[in-house]
């Protein structure tokens, strides 16, 4: 999918009657003139819609700097790293739990989302009217329209509970809308309209196999139902997993673990749905890719080439059993030789930094070629198996868990009981699925969070860290019509 992140440009401040100075910054854009629309009336133009969603998960605000700190700096996976004194705006309070409704990291997650959500909304009224567009082109954009919607809904509400539902382009004249946008939602709100989106996306989605090599990253069918099957896994809806999980075909675990976070393993059969980092090498320069994504992570120090930050913890590292792969796959250790032959030495600041962040091609470069893989086909047997346990279906939960084991070199599970496979499956998930973003989130739904993180000799409060605050300024803004979360 390169094709659809090079041909990228400024879709959200194209169509604008006038822009709002608001926190969510949503341009109005259902006036939009005939002239205008016929510009974007043909196939082309109506991909472009959808091709600038995808471009904001380049963007440094959505998937760089704070989303490794809300999502892995802030759990028991990773600490600060760096250098001591060097706190990356906020990263050492985002590691200590001590962040505030004013942090960087928990503000640029809230608006570089709902930017996204506006795209989204964008290309959900403007398709429809691009008549010379093949129809069920049209129908299949908007289906990959309502798939980012919902990945953005299901950031949100893991992130900070319930948030506005901003679920079309708002007229900046109509008290309605702006209700709309600065009042919360309840958790279980957005969670039935992230559902509703799925449910709808993969009516109309094209199976991964069915789109030509250039465009593997899009939104598929299988993305839809394992999305879902995701959303009901943080409701509990156990037999819903099932359901969905089964609808997810035509993948299969890879043979090569540590394959997958290398160039070569780019959407590979394993592949649900992965951020595409565009980054080609020329000379000393890139074109566009995830914004410091990678060198964020590098190693830092005498012959490193990052910043340092997101370093693999000691709880992480103490969590892999011997002779389990994916140890060496997900962790670069100083002093070690890396698979594409560069040294990393002992004068490098940190013991430990993220493999799967690293990239070959020009590893110090500020966009940077490698993928953020955020749906596996091994997280949805993963998933499938803890449903199964829960809904007293242990004995068929063990082989799918110890499908991942196999492939990671180690042997069938001892657990038997469905307490002790519960422990076992979550066990897994931590070490199968590190630094992809899920710990934390899994920590908070399995309620495990004030023991992991005691092991640190962090404080993780209960009924208070579970989410995140609003930030404070989207607060002001809302007088009155939303509240924070408790405890900020």
């Amino acid at each position: 999918m390169k094709k659809i992140y090079i041909s990228l440009f400024a879709l959200s401040c194209y169509f604008i009657s006038g822009c709002s100075n608001d926190f969510l910054d949503v341009d109005q854009t259902e006036s939009v003139s005939t002239k205008d629309i016929e510009l974007f009336n043909n196939d082309a133009g109506a991909a472009t819609f959808v091709t600038s969603i995808y471009s904001k998960f380049l963007d440094y605000n959505m998937s760089s700097f704070s989303w490794n700190g809300v999502t892995s700096i802030a759990s028991d996976d990773a600490d600060k790293g760096s250098s001591p004194g060097d706190t990356g705006t906020d990263k050492d309070v985002m590691d200590a739990l001590t962040y505030n409704p004013s942090s960087l990291s928990i503000v640029e997650i809230f608006s570089a989302n709902y930017e996204a959500i506006n795209r989204c909304n964008q290309a959900i009224n403007i398709i429809p009217q691009l008549d010379k567009a093949d129809a069920n082109l049209r129908a299949r954009l908007i289906g990959e329209a309502k798939f980012l919607r919902a990945f953005m809904y299901f950031t949100l509400v893991k992130t900070y509970g319930g948030v506005p539902i901003i679920d079309r382009l708002p007229n900046p004249s109509s008290q309605e809308d702006r209700i709309m946008q600065l009042a919360r939602k309840s958790k279980e709100e957005v969670y039935a309209f992230i559902e509703k989106d799925l449910t709808e996306a993969a009516l109309v989605l094209l199976d991964k196999s069915q789109y030509p090599n250039s465009e593997k990253g899009r939104a598929s069918k299988g993305a839809a139902y394992a999305l879902l099957a995701k959303v009901n896994l943080y409701q509990k809806n156990w037999q819903k997993v099932i359901d969905n999980c089964n609808l997810v075909t035509g993948y299969s675990i890879v043979p090569n673990y540590a394959s997958m976070f290398r160039l070569a393993g780019e959407n590979d059969a394993e592949s649900i749905f992965e951020i595409q980092g565009t980054g080609q090498g020329v000379g000393s320069a890139t074109i566009k890719g995830i914004q410091n994504y990678s060198v964020s992570q590098g190693a830092r120090g005498a012959g490193g080439w990052g910043w340092g930050f997101n370093t693999p913890s000691e709880s992480l590292l103490n969590a892999y059993e011997a002779g389990d792969v994916r140890k060496n796959a997900t962790i670069i250790f100083a002093g070690t030789t890396l698979y594409d032959d560069r040294v990393v030495p002992l004068t490098v600041e940190n013991p430990r930094y993220n493999y799967k962040a690293y990239s070959s091609a020009i590893p110090d470069a500020d966009q940077s070629d490698t993928n953020i893989k955020y749906l596996r086909y091994a997280d949805v047997l993963l998933m499938k198996a803890e449903a199964l346990n829960e809904l007293n279906q242990t004995t068929v939960a063990i082989p799918l868990l110890n499908e991942i084991r196999t492939r990671a070199g180690l042997a069938n599970t001892t657990a038997t009981s469905q307490a002790a496979v519960r422990i076992a499956i979550w066990k897994e998930r931590r070490v199968e699925l590190a630094f992809e973003h899920d710990r934390f989130y899994d920590l908070v739904r399995t309620g495990q969070a004030v023991a992991a993180f005691a092991i640190h000799g962090k404080t993780f409060v209960a009924g208070k860290h579970e989410v995140f605050p609003i930030p404070q300024i989207f607060i002001n803004e809302s007088a009155g019509l939303s509240n924070q979360n408790p405890g900020y």
